[in-house]
């Protein structure tokens, strides 16, 4: 005997759950290009602003630190603003994207590709 739609109901349930999720990720990763994420390095003498996908948008540098005998230093507090705006920013998306998945109804710590 058939009883209605069976299993289809369900799937097309699904199928359009998926492309719910599929539409919300789209948002999502257009999102991650305006998120902003400001780094730090020598107690804020260097800042690096990059977006939640990790791309740099700015760079502010305190004159102060502009002493020619002090040019490795200087380096060395660029990078690592640069490189601590880029780990704000990579879990700023984590976060995001935690928000996504749970809204969604799916496990914690699923690791969706983008």
């Amino acid at each position: 005997m058939l009883k209605g739609l069976g299993g289809l109901g369900d799937m097309a349930k699904m199928m359009k759950t998926a492309q719910q999720m599929q539409g919300k990720m789209a948002e999502l990763q257009e999102s991650l290009n305006t998120i902003t994420v400001t780094g730090e390095s020598g107690t804020g003498l260097v800042k690096a602003t990059c977006t939640a996908k990790g791309e740099l948008k700015g760079l502010d540098i305190d004159p102060s630190i502009f002493q020619p005998d002090e040019k490795e230093v200087v380096e060395d507090l660029i990078l690592a603003a640069i490189k601590d705006a880029q780990t704000r920013a990579q879990e700023r998306s984590k976060s995001e994207m935690s928000k996504l998945t749970e809204e969604m109804g799916l496990p914690a710590g699923m690791d969706l590709p983008f």
